[in-house]
């Protein structure tokens, strides 16, 4: 059996997200690192990639806002296969409103097995890691059980009609 990979080239489409508490870390984090990040292709969020465009005077991607939309943006390029890498600087201390929207979106990066980052320490792991700047197949998990669970509906709980 052939395991499904997806390869990324070495020219990274990373998806930066921040929280309003952390848009100032995630900003001086991509500064400090812009060398690096100007090999890759960026996208980010509304505000968060306004900002990282100004500071770094590299074009950034933008969607909506995280909560309008934003985070759902995200995951649905990174469940199409079309964003690599998600760093998100993510405030574990404040209730966000759109908190369901960022499960998701954490969710489906691990679902897809993309690297991603939460906080700084891990984002400068990643980001200095060799595999960042090199072709990598990524390999896809296997969700073949998953979707024929749900293509054939199991009917063993119905009662038999009368």
């Amino acid at each position: 059996m052939q395991i499904p990979v997806r390869k990324m080239t070495g020219t990274k489409r990373i998806a930066l997200v921040a929280h309003d508490n952390k848009k100032s870390e995630l900003i001086e984090w991509a500064v400090y690192n812009k060398k690096a990040l100007s090999k890759h292709q960026l996208f980010g969020t509304g505000t968060t990639g306004s900002l990282v465009e100004t500071a770094l005077g590299q074009p950034v991607s933008k969607f909506l806002s995280g909560p309008l939309g934003g985070d759902q943006q995200i995951g649905s390029r990174i469940a199409e296969g079309k964003l690599d890498v998600l760093i998100f600087f993510w405030d574990p201390m404040e209730a966000q409103p759109h908190d369901p929207d960022i499960k998701a979106l954490l969710r489906l990066a691990v679902t897809w097995n993309i690297p991603f980052a939460c906080d700084r320490a891990t984002a400068d792991f990643m980001l200095t890691s060799p595999l960042m700047f090199a072709d990598y197949e990524v390999i896809i998990p296997d969700y073949t059980q998953y979707t024929r669970r749900l293509d054939k509906p199991d009917n063993s709980n119905l009662s038999p009609k009368q």
